[in-house]
């Protein structure tokens, strides 16, 4: 039997995320925030969480630091319930912190990649991320150090026996450039509307859910409030959003992984994993940060109860 239901590689920093700025920012001016929250970050830190928070097994590999931001992130992984003993810690080196300007329903994202884009292919352990079911990576063009290898990867992980998931997130460089090669080896693909757009080449929504469709078994497509929609072969399902008073979206996507691939690793439908997902995602919106909502096991069961969904896992 794995001894992981997932195991995640990827990266690990705390997320600063700041309320209630000015919508414009101008040069040599001290800005106030009215409100803050320091928090878990990294969308690959997030799924493996939140996939945790909802009752998986998680095995998570990633590089920080020396410092203490690492310590603390790699903390609150653990308190969540994911097993870190595979983390490196690279001495002399700095761990990465994104700083979130939120301002209305808008946000700009800082980020100093720090030690998350110098993990390479020989930090893994490739027997612990073969000992789970499913292996899941995400940020990739954040990790520099190891994209090159990604297919070499994914197709390890492939052979090993399991069954694989990717999410891209967004690129700085906006290229998106390298992703058919991967996909080769993908079972389940999970970019945002934007993302899907762009990788497959057309502005037309529709269009590059047919286009996915035809390079992975299963691509699942985030609408932010809109909910989702995914193809299986030539099943098509779509959900709606869930409707909730949102403080911000900061993982809310991340969250989506997670609640889509717990649902999906149990077998179930299609349907059922995009209104699963879009309940986790919607839940991640409750609180500030993509982590802090699913810090209460109690809170998550009663949110989906209180959704028409029972939240599975004790």
């Amino acid at each position: 039997m794995p001894h992981f239901d997932i195991t995640v590689a990827g990266e690990l920093n705390l997320d600063v995320i700041l309320y209630g700025l000015p919508q414009e920012l101008p040069l040599e001016r001290e800005l106030l925030a009215d409100n803050m929250m320091a928090t878990l970050g990294a969308s690959s830190a997030i799924v493996a969480h939140n996939f945790a928070a909802l009752g998986g097994r998680v095995g998570f590999i990633s590089k920080i630091g020396d410092d203490p931001l690492g310590q603390i992130a790699v903390q609150r992984l653990a308190a969540g319930g994911v097993d870190v003993q595979k983390v490196v810690r690279a001495p002399g080196r700095t761990t990465g912190l994104s700083v979130i300007l939120q301002r209305g329903g808008q946000r700009t994202i800082l980020t100093y990649a720090g030690t998350m884009c110098e993990m390479s292919f020989e930090d893994l352990d490739l027997d612990y991320l073969t000992s789970g079911r499913h292996f899941h990576c995400c940020s990739i063009f954040l990790q520099k150090e190891l994209r090159p290898r990604l297919p070499e990867l994914f197709r390890h992980m492939k052979q090993a026996g399991l069954s694989t998931s990717l999410d891209t997130n967004d690129d700085p460089e906006d290229r998106f450039e390298g992703i058919p090669e991967i996909l080769k080896h993908v079972d389940v693909f999970l970019p945002n509307e934007r993302e899907a757009r762009m990788i497959a080449g057309t502005d037309d929504l529709e269009e590059a859910l047919h286009r996915l469709a035809r390079l992975v078994p299963v691509v699942a497509i985030k609408l932010g409030a809109r909910g989702s929609v995914a193809r299986r072969g030539h099943e098509r399902a779509q959900a709606p959003g869930v409707k909730v008073d949102a403080i911000d979206a900061v993982g809310a996507g991340d969250s989506f992984d997670a609640g889509f691939l717990y649902q999906h690793l149990r077998g179930a439908d299609l349907p059922t994993c995009l209104e699963y997902g879009n309940l986790a995602g919607a839940l991640s919106t409750t609180h500030p940060g993509g982590t802090e909502a699913f810090r209460d096991r109690g809170r998550i069961k009663e949110f989906f109860r209180e959704k028409g969904q029972v939240a599975v896992g004790d």
